[in-house]
């Protein structure tokens, strides 16, 4: 199992009194209570220069975690912080469509489809390889294999802690095209692992975009392991396909913390319905029972307050992801 944790954002220094009415401040508060001047009025207007700046110099990304920072410093009902939310979700827009302009090459190898999640990893190898400089991600991957290893052998539990960490770095990579800070995965023994975030996603709709991200690399590391099983022959490799398939299907639960919960987030009433349509089907042609328990947490977020806004891509990755994780996990994972 899988998570990301969003702590408070951090806020400067405490102000002693407002420098426009004197009145005594808070440290939480970000606009005066008795003459309702910002409190942080310097520091938002260095975070819009630098902000601005960046979206001439063609760096959205830079200027999406500039006007990010500024939000943190805005009251909620302010009309500064829905404009400026404006200026944060244009950025981000523009930061989606630069990453994804220039794409991974092809290749046709003897193997098509072995060749095609080769040029993924290679693609992505900078990025994975990222959370390995980190001493506590290494060490907490080395404390998780440790409890694999001692149940079903080092084979099976290196490849479902590699399976992991390659569905936490999706998480990553989602956060780090959006421009929000976040630390390296981290493993909890016998557990699973998360991603603890320095800032808050801008709405719903960010949110869903970055929990899918993790089942979405996690199904990519799912074919990338029964692609090597099918090319070399070895049954362990299938065995750690279904067996990642499955926990990546466990996550999207839409319940607690799980990328499931994040994702229906940017669902409406409507689509939720739909969604549990797509339960039923997905559980009536693969017989995985794990769908269940996906069912019965749908059922009872259609009951819950969601969106009025509709949003079909984030509706769209889900049932794709659900299919197509059903279907690879449903086979036993056994030799």
């Amino acid at each position: 199992m899988s998570t990301f944790v969003t702590p408070g954002a951090a806020v400067p220094d405490a102000v002693a009194a407002c420098r426009a009415c004197g009145t005594e401040i808070a440290p939480s508060l970000a606009s005066c209570p008795a003459c309702h001047a910002l409190v942080h009025k310097d520091r938002l207007e260095a975070l819009a220069a630098a902000a601005e700046a960046a979206e001439r110099d063609g760096k959205p990304a830079t200027a999406a975690a500039h006007w990010r920072d500024a939000l943190a410093l805005l009251p909620p009902a302010s009309q500064q912080h829905t404009a400026v939310g404006e200026r944060l979700r244009a950025a981000t827009a523009k930061a989606d469509g630069a990453s994804g302009s220039g794409g991974a090459p092809s290749h046709a190898g003897r193997w098509g489809a072995l060749g095609a999640v080769v040029v993924f990893a290679l693609s992505k190898a900078k990025l994975l390889l990222l959370g390995l400089t980190k001493l506590k991600t290494v060490l907490s991957m080395l404390a998780f294999l440790g409890v694999y290893w001692s149940t079903w052998g080092w084979a099976f539990g290196l490849g479902m802690v590699l399976s992991i960490y390659v569905h936490e770095m999706g998480h990553v990579a989602a956060l780090r095209r959006l421009g929000i800070r976040a630390d390296a995965p981290l493993f909890v023994p016998g557990v699973g692992a998360l991603v603890m975030l320095r800032e808050h996603p801008a709405d719903a709709r960010q949110d869903a975009d970055i929990g899918l991200a993790g089942p979405t690399w996690g199904l990519a590391a799912a074919l990338a392991a029964l692609a090597a099983g099918y090319a070399t022959g070895r049954p362990l490799l299938a065995a750690v396909a279904h067996a990642g398939a499955f926990l990546n299907l466990f996550n999207l639960i839409p319940v607690w913390q799980l990328d499931g919960a994040r994702g229906f987030n940017a669902l409406s009433r409507p689509q939720r319905w739909a969604a549990a349509g797509a339960i039923v089907l997905a559980w009536w042609l693969s017989g995985q029972r794990i769908l269940f328990l996906l069912l019965a947490a749908t059922l009872f977020q259609c009951f819950r307050p969601a969106p009025r806004e509709a949003h079909a891509p984030t509706l769209v990755r889900y049932v794709v992801l659900l299919a197509a994780l059903a279907a690879l996990s449903a086979r036993s994972v056994v030799g």
